[in-house]
């Protein structure tokens, strides 16, 4: 097997498919944010990067973080808010930002930036309906790979936010361990060495666990994929949530469906 084999997800499922999944990724966001409560587009960061809030209510609401994926290169909040009605017919709000892509920023600032989103949802939260004392935070493949990185210890305290600013992770067909991809296609815009890579892998951070996770994965899922999860879901306190019937891409949408066994474990969380 080729190193490119077990990440190269696009052709698990082929070009047309693939892009139908991005149709339906924004088609079902912006469906699911009309007419909704929020505030579209509010900056967090002197980044210029920007998040929006949906699914608020009178009394502040716990909060789902969603972190898109598209390889840290591609993809953006306008396509990452599906859920957000599902959710908030539960009483959770869900707050979807937008990061600098790759390789415009490198993966440390894209880091650096969603954990800035969290600690502004702890300043700033109460002002948009948000309860700064129930964040969840979640992503998709690249994204399942930034909400681990909310999870790992280190980087609470000079943002001024407590060890549990985070309360637990969904990682969806997330990546926890990228020095594989320093041998694959990925790194053309990553740029990653063996180092910083190791660096930049919550699998290889000191467990905390204070903050627990529910490790996801598609039955269809990217053969390198598989193996991250399981390797994660050994080490972190969590369970693991295989599912059946779905591939890497469409196993996400899943959060839009208030019986699906991914919302239940999304609100099992809370």
């Amino acid at each position: 097997m080729t190193p490119d084999a077990g990440y190269d997800v696009r052709a698990t499922v082929g070009e047309v498919e693939f892009a139908r999944m991005m149709e339906r990724y924004r088609a079902e966001s912006v469906a699911a944010v009309a007419g909704l409560p929020g505030r579209a587009g509010l900056p967090y960061d002197d980044s210029g990067e920007v998040l929006d809030v949906w699914g608020t209510g009178a009394r502040p609401r716990p909060v789902f973080v969603f972190l898109h994926g598209g390889y840290w290169r591609m993809l953006s909040r306008h396509d990452s808010a599906f859920m957000a009605r599902a959710l908030a017919d539960h009483g959770i709000a869900t707050v979807v930002p937008d990061y600098t892509l790759a390789p415009r920023a490198s993966l440390e600032e894209i880091v650096r930036q969603v954990r800035t989103a969290v600690a502004w949802i702890h300043r700033h939260g109460p002002e948009h309906g948000l309860d700064p004392a129930r964040i969840v935070v979640g992503g998709s493949s690249a994204g399942g790979h930034l909400a681990a990185m909310t999870a790992v210890g280190g980087w609470q305290e000079p943002l001024g936010l407590p060890p549990s600013a985070v309360r637990a992770v969904l990682p969806v067909s997330g990546l926890f361990d990228l020095r594989p991809l320093v041998r694959t296609y990925v790194n053309e815009w990553l740029g990653l060495d063996e180092a910083r890579a190791a660096a930049l892998s919550p699998l290889l951070r000191p467990v905390e666990p204070g903050c627990p996770a529910h490790v996801v994965v598609a039955e269809h899922d990217g053969a390198g994929f598989l193996d991250q999860a399981a390797r994660f879901h050994a080490r972190w306190p969590s369970e693991l949530l295989t599912v059946p019937g779905r591939h890497h891409y469409d196993v996400i949408l899943d959060l839009a469906d208030t019986d699906s066994a991914l919302t239940r474990a999304l609100l099992n969380l809370f």
